[in-house]
């Protein structure tokens, strides 16, 4: 069975978790506590390249490591990737852009929101929502007038810029500016076998 290393309110990992219960994998949950330094344990250590996660774990015992790379191995083979080479590439640009462009400009500010320490990290918090909200006015501007990000179903784009973007006004984004962003956001949390960022009771699927 897949063993699937975590961390409760991380948004790569959320990633992850979306996608096994999107395929219906069964799958071994394992949550560590990054407050705590369970990442840095050594056993994680040797397992994870520069003790990250998420880790996917495979049957055979090797690990992948980074959130993007998670997906397109989990999503080969599925309809979830497109099997065009052109689509393909298209998706894997969107996993790109929203670890440069998005990720750590929605990850930092919300991180410090959620430790109490906003006002203490306030100019740090404006400089990466600058960025960000460049960011996410490129993506109303590109979603504005399609359903999904490529072609015209869900893929693993949409679930690879999903996850922060719909928890970014945790780090102080003004969401109502992007009507668009809103109604996708919608589109990915009814497609069949999303989860919520939490599941009460679930350490496993």
């Amino acid at each position: 069975m897949l063993r699937l290393y975590d961390s409760l309110l991380s948004g790569n990992c959320w990633k992850a978790r979306i996608l096994l219960s999107q395929l219906g994998v069964k799958y071994e949950r394992i949550t560590l506590d990054l407050v705590r330094g369970d990442h840095l344990q050594p056993d994680f250590v040797k397992l994870s390249r520069f003790s990250r996660v998420p880790t996917l774990v495979m049957d055979d015992g090797r690990p992948i490591v980074e959130s993007g790379a998670i997906l397109m191995h989990l999503a080969d083979g599925t309809h979830l990737l497109p099997d065009d080479k052109y689509a393909r590439t298209e998706v894997f640009s969107w996993l790109f852009f929203e670890q440069a462009d998005l990720q750590k400009a929605i990850a930092v500010p919300r991180v410090y929101n959620i430790r109490g320490l906003a006002s203490q990290m306030a100019d740090e918090i404006a400089l990466r929502q600058k960025d960000g909200y460049g960011a996410l006015d490129k993506l109303e501007s590109w979603i504005k007038t399609r359903d999904w990000l490529v072609g015209s179903s869900y893929t693993i784009a949409d679930l690879g810029v999903f996850a922060y973007v719909s928890v970014a006004a945790e780090g102080g984004y003004q969401m109502e500016r992007y009507p668009a962003i809103l109604r996708w956001l919608d589109s990915v949390r009814s497609t069949k076998g999303w989860v919520p960022l939490i599941v009460e009771n679930s350490l496993s699927r």
